[in-house]
């Protein structure tokens, strides 16, 4: 890795994000449904479960969606491509770029949980299991990116990522059984079981979203080396 080439690529990369005004806008989303959700509660405690709807939203709306675009769109440009010819190696990319967004994430995500309330996920196994499904979001972002030739492409992808793995905690309002096929898929992924932490002393929660977060970055890998043979 190297220093300079890393920090080359953030000062870019957060001048084109500061001059996008769709990914500026992502970012609030979080923010104004945690203003919405902390008016509902009319001075009450948040529930834990609309603590990491706001957290799901945050990871798929800011991290995912702002990496898949600021990828799709140097695709779209051709200019990715010339910048993996370039002398960068994959991680100086990789860790530029997600410099980026990590910053644009934290922001939105500090806000967003200082508005409902921050508490219930000050301890040390949440604090991992945040971290580790930020990155699950962050390769989802950067992998679906690689292979989207067009911004308009990535909103395809888009919307399934949010439902399926931002949302995941709505399940719950559907009324299914805790024995239902669709809930017990559901219990194990990566929001679910960073819920999860909650109601155990158990690190199995967190083994389960390191899974993911391999797997991701896998997925994430070969969209990478696949980008490089392609003509």
């Amino acid at each position: 890795m190297n220093t300079q080439r890393i920090l080359a690529i953030f000062e870019k990369d957060i001048k084109d994000f500061m001059k996008n005004m769709m990914l500026l806008m992502m970012p609030i989303v979080p923010i104004v449904l945690a203003v919405f959700y902390s008016r509902i509660g009319d001075g009450e405690a948040i529930p834990l479960i609309m603590i990491y709807i706001i957290i799901g939203v945050t990871f798929s709306a800011v991290t995912t969606s702002s990496m898949m675009t600021m990828m799709a769109e140097e695709n779209e440009k051709k200019t990715l491509r010339g910048l993996m010819l370039s002398p960068a190696s994959f991680m100086d990319i990789i860790i530029g770029k997600s410099l980026v967004i990590g910053l644009m994430t934290l922001l939105s995500f500090i806000i967003s949980l200082v508005i409902i309330g921050i508490e219930p996920i000050l301890n040390l196994r949440s604090v991992i299991g945040i971290f580790l499904v930020f990155l699950f979001f962050l390769f989802i972002g950067i992998g679906i990116g690689l292979f989207s030739k067009s911004i308009a492409v990535t909103s395809a992808y888009l919307m399934p990522v949010m439902f399926v793995f931002g949302f995941t905690p709505m399940i719950e309002f559907f009324g299914l059984g805790e024995d239902s096929l669709a809930m017990t898929i559901a219990n194990f992924f990566p929001i679910m079981q960073l819920m999860a932490i909650h109601d155990t002393t158990s690190w199995l929660p967190l083994a389960v979203i390191l899974v993911w977060v391999l797997t991701t970055g896998l997925f994430m890998y070969f969209c990478f080396k696949k980008l490089m043979k392609d003509d």
